[in-house]
Parts: structure tokens; sequence; C-alpha cells
């Protein structure tokens, strides 16, 4: 069987949570899924199609769905991206909820020869703690503000 084309964001978020749900709960059914993401059903429902004629699930209206091999190696290579970004992040001491947010905003732009960098890194700071200390003691107190907003321009 030929591998699927790697799925866009989107699809990632949908697999990364439908594995949550399995491991969790045994299942994923539609309903949960939008429940978690906080998306309408009927937005589950077609991206679940789209996940289907993919290869990455499989699903039968009406009944739970499964991840086929495919889907759950995209769901464990999510999984694992998201952690090292979590670690990373936890290490330099940032606070979960910017952890979060920032991991949700570049996960999906990441080469895996850069997380696997990340992951080096990581573990280098975690196996030498005199060094990420001081890494850490060498970080800027200063606040970067935000870049200014472009001017307003009023029809007359």
């Amino acid at each position: 069987m030929p591998t699927p084309p790697f799925p866009s964001q989107s699809a990632e978020d949908y697999l990364e949570r439908i594995q949550e749900l399995i491991d969790e709960k045994g299942y994923a059914r539609v309903v949960d899924i939008a429940n978690s993401l906080q998306v309408k059903q009927a937005s589950v429902t077609s991206m679940v199609q789209k996940l289907s004629e993919l290869g990455f699930i499989h699903y039968e209206k009406y009944r739970g769905l499964t991840l086929t091999t495919a889907g759950h190696d995209v769901a464990q290579l999510i999984k694992k991206r998201h952690h090292t970004l979590s670690r990373f992040f936890s290490i330099l001491g940032l606070p979960p909820e910017i952890q979060q947010q920032d991991i949700e905003g570049i996960e999906h732009h990441l080469s895996p020869e850069t997380v696997q960098c990340l992951a080096d890194l990581t573990k280098y700071f975690e196996n030498h703690p005199l060094r990420l200390k001081q890494f850490l003691g060498t970080k800027s107190t200063v606040t970067i503000p935000p870049p200014p907003l472009a001017p307003r321009t009023e029809s007359l």
C-alpha cells in the first residue's frame, strides 16, 4: 500500500487529537473530536472523510473511528514533536500557557531535522545543568515590544 501524502496542519491537529482520545477513552467519535477541538460536528465529519480518503483513518458513519498504520505513525510523529517542544520550552523556564501557545503556533512549521536539533539541545542541557544555568543567566530582562501597527488611513 503506498504511503499517503503528509496531511495539512489542520489534519495533523485532528490526527493528534484522535490519537489522544483513543489513548484516553479507548475510542474516538465525531462528537468527542468536535467537543475537544471546539468545532462543529459537520466540520469534523468533513475532515474525517478526507482523512479516511487519504488513508489515515478507518471511518464508518455513526460509529467510532480508528487510525490506520499511516495515521498512527503521523500521530506519533506529531506527539513526539509536541513533546520535544514542550521539554525545550520548559527548560527555558517559559510559563505553561506561553509554551502551549507557542507550540501550537510553530509545531507544524518545523522540519524533522530542526525538531531533532531541539531534542538534542534539550538533552544536552538536561545532562549539563550547569551549562543550562549559565545560559539562563544570559537571558535578557528587556521586554521586546510588539511591532507597531501600520498607520490607519481614513477615507474621506
